[in-house]
């Protein structure tokens, strides 16, 4: 009886101890889009990545948990509390591995006009309000986040969050990115002095590549020897007008009639010609002589 009567009491205290108010401490951390505390911290998922590895060596010694990456009496004023280069170790030094500008950090593949879920595990859950920001575009991996880097508008802002199965689930929609940027999350509880901040890494798919394109060759001109050149140049050079002339009209040729065989002259004929020259010679200066004599006696 009296082992079942400690039992009995033993039951009562625990149930007491469970009943008990929880301390007005939130507790938290994004775990999807995984961020560097959930994956690198004490307790995280990724803790043996090589990002995680350099972050711990960097840290100087371990993490803190995992879900206590908080800052104490901030009041919205997240840029005056919490340096350029130090967002996401929340300017701590037990977190300070965080900061490292490294491009291998365990990352979440997203598509940009998408919309990407926001899980935040809630260990201590609590009321609070959560502004989701995302770095510009041309965001370099290579430097450390500033506050520059997020611009003056978080991606959306949402107050008390349904919580789900140990989470505070929300949404938010992706604007046009490309390669590797930050979601940073700023988690403001309303009813504790305590702000916490975490950085997940993205990747957007990369910039389609312009298409290259190869010039062709440029076909060798075949070789001429110069009596080829100049046989070319001869056939492509138009030939000279010819200048306009007025010619005299040729003469008018008179026809001939042909002389038949019976009719060609025989050296007979010539013979007789000449003696009738002869005949007529002699007649003309016999006449002329008659003439003279008469002209002499009439004197």
């Amino acid at each position: 009886m009296r082992i079942h009567h400690l039992a009995a009491g033993a039951l009562a205290v625990a149930a007491t101890t469970a009943l008990a108010p929880l301390p007005a401490q939130a507790h938290g951390s994004p775990t999807t889009p995984i961020s560097r505390t959930a994956a690198c911290a004490s307790g995280g998922a990724e803790t043996g990545s090589a990002a995680c590895k350099a972050a711990n060596a960097a840290n100087g010694g371990g993490f803190g948990k995992f879900d206590n990456l908080r800052v104490a009496n901030v009041n919205g004023k997240d840029r005056q509390a919490v340096p350029d280069g130090k967002l996401c170790s929340g300017g701590l030094p037990a977190f300070k591995g965080l900061d490292l500008p490294r491009d291998d950090f365990p990352a979440t593949k997203v598509t940009a006009g998408k919309t990407v879920t926001v899980r935040y595990r809630a260990t201590i859950p609590h009321a609070g309000e959560f502004r989701i920001f995302l770095t510009r575009a041309g965001y370099d991996p290579s430097k450390r986040l500033t506050w520059d880097d997020l611009g003056n508008k978080p991606l959306t802002s949402v107050t008390d969050p349904a919580l789900e199965d140990g989470g505070y689930v929300m949404k938010a929609k992706l604007p046009a990115r490309t390669g590797r940027h930050i979601l940073y999350v700023v988690w403001e509880t309303s009813s504790t002095p305590d702000t916490y901040y975490s950085c997940s890494d993205l990747v957007f798919p990369a910039a389609p590549k312009a298409a290259v394109t190869t010039p062709a060759k440029p076909k060798p001109k075949p070789t001429t020897s110069a009596a080829t050149v100049k046989s070319i140049t001869k056939a492509a050079t138009p030939p000279p007008k010819a200048e306009p002339t007025t010619a005299s009209p040729a003469p008018a040729v008179q026809a001939v009639r042909p002389v038949s065989s019976s009719s060609q002259i025989t050296l007979g004929h010539w013979i007789v010609a000449g003696a009738l020259l002869v005949g007529v010679a002699a007649v003309a200066w016999a006449g002329a002589g008659a003439l003279v004599r008469r002209r002499r006696e009439n004197r």
